[in-house]
């Protein structure tokens, strides 16, 4: 897999690549450099409504990404994923966010979509 994601809350490695922020607020009590942040997307977050929707309600997980997976498909959304693809095709990239489920979160919902493009 050329896009791999991680918490905020895990150290950076080596072989992480670019790590790419793709949550709309920035992480409390870190720097950029702590994270060793290349780029902050926060265009890439779900919009504050569908993220206060969904409230990371495990029953709502489903829906959220339909409804998540459709705000990333307009413009000018798309042409950002598209980005992504594109620095995947050089190398791995990391997408950084700070969710507690590694699973049910909008990185997790762009990293298949990345990764499905390549």
């Amino acid at each position: 897999m050329l896009v791999t994601i991680k918490r905020v809350y895990e150290k950076p490695v080596k072989g992480d690549g670019p790590r790419i922020l793709v949550d709309g607020l920035w992480p409390r009590g870190f720097s950029c450099s702590e994270l060793k942040i290349e780029r902050w997307m926060r265009e890439l977050a779900p919009s504050a409504a569908l993220r206060k929707w969904y409230g990371h309600e495990p029953e709502k997980w489903d829906e959220f990404r339909r409804k998540y997976r459709r705000e990333l498909a307009a413009s000018p959304r798309m042409e950002l994923v598209e980005e992504l693809v594109k620095r995947a095709r050089q190398g791995r990239i990391t997408l950084v966010f700070s969710a507690r489920n590694v699973e049910r979160s909008n990185a997790a919902v762009l990293q298949k979509m990345v990764n499905a493009r390549l």
